[in-house]
């Protein structure tokens, strides 16, 4: 599901929760506004470190890469020294890039599980070779 359509449900149901009345107009600023922007980079590496490119995400891939999914907690135990809302903030990058998706695992209260989608797992080699290199660069 596009993340456009899930903003725009998500403006709607609040919007009914608030009894606010949203016209189309409204419906689509907001859609404008939760919508990554494509980036203009013409170089591909470029483009891609402005997905994967931030502090901690490389490090949240390798996780998620060596273990089938993970909880929020677990990634944050296994990630020392990442603040709750750095970890919270680069998962929604990686979903929003649909390099990750959020598996609810239950209802009441809600828990959730992240698991790399197959956009997601082919980053795999990236990751294999930055291990190579630093096993032989770095000591």
């Amino acid at each position: 599901m596009p993340l456009s359509y899930v903003a725009a449900r998500v403006a709607a149901r609040n919007a009914a929760a608030a009894n606010y009345s949203y016209t189309i107009e409204d419906a689509v600023a907001i859609v404008r506004i939760v919508t990554p922007p494509k980036s203009t980079e013409p170089c591909p590496v470029a483009r891609t470190l402005d997905i994967v490119g931030d502090r901690w995400t490389i490090l949240i891939l390798r996780e998620l890469l060596t273990n089938p999914s993970r909880r929020f907690q677990d990634l944050e135990t296994s990630l020392r020294g990442i603040s709750p809302n750095t970890l919270s903030a680069r998962l929604k990058n990686l979903e929003e890039h649909a390099i990750v998706t959020r598996r609810l695992y239950e209802e009441h209260p809600p828990r959730a599980e992240y698991v790399l989608t197959p956009k997601g797992r082919e980053l795999g080699p990236a990751l294999q070779a930055l291990l190579v290199w630093g096993r032989k660069h770095t000591g």
